[in-house]
């Protein structure tokens, strides 16, 4: 199983952006998802998680402003980002709990390759 995350970019203050996260591979289920960022000289932080049946829990500092959702029929999620600050400027990743089934059902954590987030102010 392989997450392919994508949609960042540079964008000026107070823009908006829509990351990306799609997981491909055999005989998968996903759980729980996760968007994560990591600032230059920072550790990596959650931003947001989404369960497998829609609920969702957010940092402080993105609350009201940031929206995590998914599409399970295409084994993706999203993460919709508006009023963006120069704060938000990060390498974005995202994460997933999957379950696979190999000889027996197995489960554990996927990590997408980040993509970059730069916020000009």
């Amino acid at each position: 199983v392989q997450l392919q995350a994508s949609g960042g970019g540079l964008v000026q203050a107070g823009g908006s952006l829509r990351l990306s996260c799609a997981a491909s591979g055999s005989r998968f289920r996903i759980d729980d998802m996760g968007w994560y960022r990591q600032a230059p000289g920072k550790e990596r932080e959650l931003v947001a998680i989404i369960t497998s049946v829609g609920s969702t829990n957010y940092a402080d500092s993105v609350k009201g402003r940031f929206t995590i959702s998914r599409d399970n029929a295409k084994n993706t999620m999203y993460l919709q980002m508006s009023g963006l600050k120069p704060e938000d400027t990060a390498v974005y990743y995202c994460n997933a709990a999957i379950r696979q089934l190999q000889t027996v059902w197995v489960s554990r954590g996927y990590w997408g390759q980040g993509t970059q987030v730069t916020v000009s102010s």
